[in-house]
Order: C-alpha cells, then structure tokens, then sequence
C-alpha cells in the first residue's frame, strides 16, 4: 500500500501528548496499479481533467471539485459508466487553462503565493488580489509538476518538500480557499494519485493567506481564561458571546472578512479558539467530527443544508486521511487550524443553534449505509460534489470510531432524505448559489433525464 512518506521530524510543541494522534490508516485505492474497469475510468477521467480544466475557474472564485467527487463515487462502489456521467456532469462548468504571464522558478515560488487573478470574494475572504497578471494556478502547477521530474516522480518526497519544509511551510494554511487544498490533499493520498497531489500543492500555493500566522506566530497561541475539553462547550459559549451582537446582520462568506477585521471580534475568536484544551488529542478530534456533522446536519434556522458548514465536514474528513502518514508534531496543529476554520464558518453563518436530538432521533426503519450509498450514487444528486463527500465523510467517520447509537448512519440517513439544494449563502455569494443550486440554466445535480429520482 502505497502513501505519503512524510519525513520523520523531531516532536515539539506544548500541545502535542502521547505523540500525536494515533489512528489507523485509511484504505488506500491504488488506481494506477488496478487493471479493473473502473480504476481505469477514474485514472483517466482524473488526467483528463487535469489536463484540460483549470484548478480554479470563475473568475478564480470556484474550486474544480472533479477529483473529490469522482474519488467518493468510486470509493463508494461507482461504476466505469457512472463515473464517466459523473465527469461530464461535472466538466460542463469548468473551464480550460490559460496561460500564466510568466514562468515560477525554484528560487523565487514563495513570491507568488496567493496570486491568482481578479477580485477574490467567495474563496479566500478577506484576502484579495487585484492585479489582472496575476495569472498564476497555470504556472504553480507547471512548476510543481517540474519539480516532480527532479524528485524521480516520487510525488511523497515532493509534498514532503513543498507542504512541509522551510519557515511558514504551506500545510500551516491549508484552510485557506474554503479548505479545499486540504480536502484535495486527502484525496491524493485515498487514491493514491500524484495528479490530485500536483493540484493540491497548486491549490494551497494560490490560495494562500494570512490565516497562516495563526499556526507560525507563536504569539497566537495562548493559555485560555476558560480552558475545555469539549467544542460543543465552546460553540454554546460562542453562541452567547455578546462580543459578536450586530456585528453581522447576514449570512455569507464575506462575513470572516469582518469578523477578523474587528478588533474587538478578532480577540474573541483568538480566545476561543485557544480554549479548546487538548488533554486527550484523540477522543477530542473524535469529538470534532462528531461536531462537523452536527454543524451540517442538526444546525437549525435554515431552510437549506448550509453551503459553507458542509466545507467543515469534508475538511475533517481530510485530517482524518492526513493524521496517520504525518509525523506527529504536525497532528495537533492540523486539528487546530480546523478548529480555526469552524469557528470563522460558525460566527459568518450567525452562530446557528445547534439540535443534536435531530439526529439522535431519526427512525432508521432498516435503513443502512447500502441506502445511503444508493442515494449518492444514483439518487438525484449524484453528481453533487457536495452532497456525496459530506456522506462518504459521514461514513468513513462511523468506520473510524465505531458508530456508537448509529449517530453517523442516522445524520447520513437524514440528510440524504432532505437534501434539496444548498442555502447559507449571503448577498456577496449570489452568484455561488446560482452555481450550486442550479440557476439559470446550470443544474447541479443529475436529473437531467438520467436519474432514477429526477
């Protein structure tokens, strides 16, 4: 089984116990190396993709989920047909490359971090760049991919080099761009795939930003007024923080922009965040994505599942892919930058409230994962990038830990059942909502004549 060979470094950091986190490794999907069928149609289709359509598109506002999506069909059980319905679903919205102004060099790629093109408002918040040359996904994936060739194509020394090494290294700010290089990141390492590798280094190059300073500046970390063990804790403190009252009067991703723009916010995101002690880093990050379900499924006020909490539960997913192949120093760290990230996404999304007997009380009435799968392979958003990762995520989760009273399968169940499009969206993400639900004319799920529940 191949994976990614991270170096062995030496532990350090006040937070890390027991070193690390130890989990088990996730099964790994070697799709160069299967002759079957399938293997071969998401080998190609995902070279097809990287071939033709850029990582980033819209503008530079919307993300290529193509291997995210292809990658949890197929892990679910997706067939050489099914997967190729997923990719030309898919590929209708995405767009082909442009070239880059210039070439990105060993000695100067750091300079180019974060430079894409255009005003930036859905992916980054409030990072922006506004300079119509900085055309460069084009470039860091040339470069990365150039890079590759002198590491022998061993794709895990190269993301040992470029994610890990050097001050402020690149994995302290995979958050960035809605975690989707951290979410492309986990997908490398599931299907064993160094053209999802390549483009989640291109990823985390162009979307980085400031978050970074919140895991390199250790003056960021700081002992809490009100330390606990338990997120559900802090949400609820959140969610009675007066410090956050009329700072925002709608939901939307230009929302963090303002929280971390206020003083005054800013210290109490700082504060809180720092409040999570991490005694025990394993039961707490179980903890965690017991909390990524809970903020999609059971987050109550809304009509729609939220567009932007479901960003928080693929991400999770992702740590748990990355936590067992990193050496341990890295582990909490990571689990802290998406605390970080879940917190920003809480407080933009109005601090919702959150009713975890919503789920706790769904009537299973014989239904297992087979109905969940079913729904995400041939239920009528079967070709939602979205709506299938949040239920692989949510399965994968249940195998981790052991799915105790059926949370997982009951939150999968639920959520599979009510799904009807994605809500959350602000005044600056309308054109996101059009995007992800399907407005005028472009339809983001599969009933397009195809589907058996259209």
């Amino acid at each position: 089984m191949l994976q990614i060979r991270f170096p062995s470094l030496p532990d350090i950091g006040s937070f890390l116990t027991g070193g690390g986190i130890r989990l088990p490794k996730v099964e790994t999907h070697s799709i160069e190396d299967k002759p079957e069928k399938r293997a071969r149609a998401i080998k190609h289709l995902l070279k097809a993709n990287h071939i033709n359509h850029s990582i980033i598109y819209n503008k530079l506002r919307f993300h290529n989920h193509t291997p995210h999506v292809l990658g949890s069909a197929y892990i679910l059980g997706a067939d050489a047909d099914e997967l190729n319905h997923v990719y030309e679903a898919e590929s209708k919205h995405l767009e082909a490359w442009t070239d880059s102004p210039g070439e990105i060099a060993r000695h100067d790629w750091r300079d180019f971090l974060g430079k894409r093109e255009y005003i930036v408002l859905l992916a980054s918040a409030h990072i922006t760049t506004t300079n119509p040359d900085h055309r460069y996904q084009r470039a860091f994936i040339d470069f990365f991919e150039d890079q590759l060739v002198k590491y022998g194509y061993d794709w895990h020394a190269l993301l040992d080099e470029f994610l890990l090494q050097g001050k402020e290294p690149l994995i302290n700010n995979l958050i960035a761009g809605l975690g989707h290089p951290l979410i492309h990141l986990g997908y490398a390492h599931e299907l064993s795939s160094r053209t999802i590798a390549i483009e989640a280094l291109g990823l985390a190059a162009c979307f980085r930003n400031d978050w970074h300073v919140y895991l390199d500046d250790p003056k960021y970390t700081r002992p809490s007024k009100q330390p606990t063990d338990s997120l559900f804790t802090i949400l609820d403190r959140i969610s009675h923080d007066k410090t956050f009252e009329g700072l925002l009067d709608h939901r939307g991703s230009d929302n963090i922009a303002t929280i971390l723009a206020n003083e005054s916010a800013a210290a109490a995101v700082l504060e809180h965040w720092n409040s999570w002690d991490l005694k025990n880093p394993k039961e707490q990050f179980a903890e965690s994505q017991k909390v990524a379900v809970a903020l999609l499924v059971a987050a109550q006020g809304q009509e729609k599942y939220d567009f932007f909490a479901v960003h928080l539960l693929t991400t999770s997913h992702a740590v748990r892919v990355l936590l067992p192949i990193l050496p341990s120093r890295w582990h909490v760290p990571l689990v802290r930058q998406w605390w970080l990230f879940t917190l920003l996404v809480f407080i933009a999304q109005l601090r919702p409230r959150i009713n975890i007997d919503t789920i706790k009380l769904v009537e299973l009435d014989g239904r297992g994962w087979d109905f969940v799968t079913e729904k995400a392979l041939k239920g009528r958003y079967r070709t939602d990038a979205h709506f299938v990762k949040a239920l692989r995520s949510m399965r994968e989760a249940g195998k981790t830990w052991g799915d105790a009273n059926s949370f997982y399968l009951k939150a999968a169940v639920k959520f599979a059942e009510e799904f009807e499009g994605w809500g959350g969206f602000g005044p600056a993400d309308a054109e996101a909502e059009e995007h992800e639900n399907g407005g005028g004319g472009v339809r983001r799920y599969s009933g397009e004549g195809a589907g058996a529940e259209d």
